[in-house]
C-alpha cells in the first residue's frame, strides 16, 4: 500500500513540473504565432479593397437617398 502512496505523490511532482515548465513557456513567448503577421501582409490589399468597396456602395446609396429626397 505504501507504494502507492509513493507513485501518487511522484507523479503529483511531475504534474507540477510539467505545469511550471508550461507556464515559464508561456511567459517567455514559446507559444506566439510568429506565421501568422508574415502571411497577413500578403492578403491585407484584399481586405482594404473589401472595406473600400463596402465604404463606396454605403455612400453611393446614401447618394442616391439624397437624389431621391
Amino acid at each position: 500500500m505504501s507504494i502507492i502512496y509513493m507513485l501518487l505523490a511522484i507523479s503529483l511532482v511531475v504534474a507540477v513540473g510539467f505545469f511550471i515548465a508550461f507556464v515559464v513557456s508561456v511567459k517567455k513567448g514559446q507559444y506566439d504565432d510568429v506565421y501568422t503577421p508574415s502571411v497577413r501582409m500578403l492578403f491585407d490589399d484584399e481586405l482594404v479593397t473589401e472595406k473600400k468597396t463596402k465604404k463606396q456602395r454605403k455612400n453611393q446609396s446614401t447618394e442616391n437617398q439624397e437624389q431621391h429626397v
